[in-house]
Parts: structure tokens; C-alpha cells; sequence
């Protein structure tokens, strides 16, 4: 006997065709939030009206794990598994397709199942890094990672699996993959790992000096406020700035690379501020350059904690 092949079969078209329409759905609405994000990130589209607290949002998608580096973010990955999904769920029901349409359909059902199995595990490891290592929420990425296990579930239900014990085994393996994939990925870019150190191309220097509690309680209000400094990897003054902080509350600032060789940088949105200079503070909808006093920068942001910087 021949070895036993994974087989997705139509119970009945119209359950098969209600399942593809509500799928094709769902990732025209995962293409959307995607791609807002993706547009906003490249400097192409304004401010997205974020519920639950914007600041969340932009302290999410503008940290180390929302970028692929050399200014491609990582949400442009979501357009793509979600247009996958959309393309997928479509095709079988194009006319024309009819000599094929039984093979068709079987192969884009494994392919649903892989894609948004996929999206779902990976999705749940950014859910994690949003919950445990930024400490924000982000609408739109949970909006995503919903949309990813929606999906993933209509690809069970609508799939019609003859062999459920061998959906399972390539289900666990996919996974895994992902899973360990995910991890690792996130290890790499986490700023925080001990094994993170300054240097290698597109890095800026670390910061040694210490900082104090009303240097930390400012460096939060800032990004609290969703004050950004614009920053380049190569910039003594940037470096000079954020060794005003001190290294603890240099990381709690929101800072934009804008160099484009450096590391995880978002060239197009420092283009689309019309930066005259490293660094530039974006305060209050305010653009101002060179290096600021933290009394300075107290005042532009109206915060009232301690001043003993």
C-alpha cells in the first residue's frame, strides 16, 4: 500500500465556499490593518487613531521587534501572509478553474492551514513581547493576532480533513518551527539581552553614565507623551544627549534611527519630518534640533516631577 497522503476534500461546496468568502474577509481586514501600519511606518500615511492609548501603539511598532532593519517594518510581513491567505481563498472560486478545481482546492486548503497556522503562533509570540518585554498595548497587533487564529480555525473548520492524525503531526511540526523560529528572532533583537553589546555595523555607542530617579521619572514622561528624538548611530551630539539621561533612562526614551545603514532605522519617516539636524526632539507636534538641557526639555513638555537632573 501506497504511504498515506494528507487529503482536503469539499464535504459540500457551498460549506466549502462560505468558509473561503469568510476567510477572504478576514484578511482583506488583516491587509488593511497591516498596511496602515506599514504606510504610517514609512512616513506615508499620518497618525493612526489608536484606541486604548495611541502612545501604546507607537511604543510598539517603534521598538527594536517592530522593524526587519534597513527601514522595512515588520508589519509589511502581515500584508503579505495576509494577501497569501486572501489569494488562497479566492482562487478555487474563480470561474474558469472547473477541470482543476478538485486539485486546486485541496492545495489551497494545506496552504491556508500552513500560512495561518503560522501567522497564529508567531502572532502569540509579538502578543508575549508586547505583554512582557515593551509593556504596551497596541490595537491593532492584537487586532492582528485575532485575525490570525479567526482564520486558523476556519481553515480547520472549512477544510473538510480526511486525516485528522496526520493534519495534526504537520500542524505540530509547523509550529514548533515557527515557535522556535519566533524566539530566537526575538532574543536577537532584544536590547536587554546580556550578551548585547555596542559595536558592529549601524550601532550606536553605549551609554555609561548613570542616571537618577528624575532623570528616569523624564525620560518616561517624554515617551509618555510621545515625545521622539531623532536620532544617527554615527552622531557625537545624539550620543552627548543621551548620555544626559544616563543609560537606565536612555532606554525608556522613544528614539528614531535615521541613518540609513543603521540598525533597525526608519529613514523615510525621518525624511518625511524635514530634519535639519542630529539629533531633533519632536515634542508636542513641535520639531527642534541639537542637543537639550533636561531643564529644557522639562519645560517643552510641561512635565512637573523632580529636578535634580
Amino acid at each position: 500500500m501506497g504511504t498515506t497522503r494528507l487529503v482536503s476534500r469539499r464535504r459540500q461546496d457551498s460549506g466549502s465556499k462560505w468558509v473561503r468568502v469568510a476567510m477572504a474577509v478576514l484578511a482583506t481586514i488583516g491587509v488593511i490593518d497591516t498596511g496602515s501600519i506599514t504606510l504610517k511606518r514609512w512616513g506615508l500615511l499620518g497618525d493612526l487613531n489608536c484606541p486604548i492609548g495611541a502612545d501604546g501603539c507607537d511604543k510598539v511598532l517603534n521598538s527594536p521587534w517592530g522593524s526587519l532593519g534597513d527601514g522595512i517594518p515588520l508589519s509589511l510581513v502581515g500584508v503579505l501572509a495576509y494577501g497569501a491567505v486572501l489569494l488562497m481563498a479566492l482562487l478555487p472560486l474563480l470561474p474558469g478553474l472547473q477541470e482543476s478545481k478538485a486539485d486546486l482546492s485541496r492545495r489551497t486548503w494545506w496552504g491556508l492551514f500552513a500560512v495561518s497556522l503560522g501567522m497564529t503562533v508567531f502572532s502569540g509570540v509579538l502578543v508575549g513581547l508586547m505583554v512582557i518585554k515593551i509593556q504596551a498595548f497596541c490595537f491593532f497587533c492584537v487586532l492582528s493576532a485575532a485575525l490570525s487564529l479567526a482564520l486558523f480555525i476556519l481553515s480547520l473548520v472549512g477544510g473538510g480533513w480526511d486525516d485528522p492524525a496526520q493534519l495534526i503531526f504537520r500542524g505540530v511540526l509547523l509550529a514548533l518551527a515557527v515557535l522556535l523560529g519566533g524566539l530566537v528572532w526575538a532574543s536577537v533583537l532584544d536590547p536587554n539581552r546580556p550578551e548585547a553589546v555596542a559595536g558592529g555595523p549601524g550601532t550606536p555607542p553605549l551609554v555609561t553614565s548613570a542616571s537618577n530617579p528624575a532623570k528616569l521619572a523624564l525620560a518616561d514622561h517624554l515617551t509618555g507623551s510621545g515625545a521622539v528624538m531623532y536620532s544617527a548611530y554615527w552622531c557625537p551630539h545624539c550620543h552627548e544627549q543621551k548620555e544626559l539621561f544616563g543609560k537606565e533612562a536612555a532606554k525608556a526614551l522613544k528614539v528614531v534611527e535615521c541613518a540609513p545603514d543603521g540598525q533597525n532605522n526608519q529613514v523615510d519617516l525621518c525624511r518625511s519630518k524635514g530634519l535639519e539636524g542630529f539629533p531633533s526632539w519632536e515634542i508636542n507636534g513641535s520639531i527642534d534640533s541639537g542637543v537639550k538641557p533636561l531643564d529644557k526639555l522639562a519645560d517643552l513638555s510641561g512635565y512637573k516631577g523632580p529636578r535634580d537632573f
